[in-house]
């Protein structure tokens, strides 16, 4: 049974693509405390899901509530400060490390693990997992409650991958809210809760057992968990 509070609700969410539903009927909760992973194959609308969280989209049918609020009737700027995005190829701005994390640059290095020396580089010139990090901290900067991660791991060499894994984690226990949407069953180890996506259908948020295995669940969402 899931103890922590919802961070986020979503209730009866429908999002229509071009050739019809892409989710439809989704009913799931994120807790405020921890590391949830949604996970699923490709195509079964997990990068949508989180998009809807800091209204990247919206949805067509249903609601999506942040701390029991209705996320359309928040101010989306603050939402989105709130709410931190960072996908799966990480983005750099023209300038320096500095020009693109802000002026708490160097604790915020150290913060995810990078030489606060890396300031006075060119961003362009970092490798994948350090410009993966650059963005982390840059989204850090803006004090959130939440970061959404599509695939944090996916561009990244095994080297990297385990780094930012580990970065992960550490934010989380930290008491960030941290949503990761991937397809790595792996991950189901790394994650405290885990919302299962299938085409069409969605079963609900389940804290991880001990040894990384999720309930057994028959695809619906939990009485208390709508």
């Amino acid at each position: 049974m899931i103890t922590a509070a919802p961070r986020f609700e979503l209730r009866d969410v429908r999002v229509d693509g071009d050739e019809g539903p892409i989710v439809a009927g989704f009913s799931a909760c994120v807790p405020a405390e921890g590391l949830t992973a949604i996970m699923g194959p490709s195509g079964a609308g997990k990068t949508t899901l989180l998009r809807l969280l800091n209204r990247l989209d919206d949805p067509d049918g249903g609601v999506v509530l942040l701390d029991g609020r209705d996320v359309r009737t928040y101010d989306v700027l603050e939402l989105r400060r709130r709410v931190q995005s960072v996908g799966q190829v990480p983005v750099t701005f023209p300038g320096t490390v500095a020009d693109n994390v802000g002026p708490d640059v160097t604790a915020l290095l150290a913060h995810v693990g990078l030489d606060p020396a890396l300031a006075t580089r060119d961003a362009d010139r970092l490798s994948v997992g350090e410009a993966q990090r650059m963005a982390l901290a840059r989204s850090l900067a803006l004090g959130p409650d939440v970061l959404c991660l599509d695939e944090p791991t996916s561009a990244l060499d095994a080297t990297s991958k385990g780094g930012i894994e580990d970065l992960v984690r550490h934010l989380a226990d930290e008491g960030l809210t941290v949503v990761m949407v991937t397809h790595d069953p792996r991950h189901a180890d790394l994650a405290d809760h885990v919302v299962e996506v299938q085409p069409l259908r969605a079963k609900a948020v389940r804290p991880v057992d001990g040894d990384g295995s999720t309930p057994d669940g028959d695809g619906s969402t939990p009485e208390g968990e709508r």
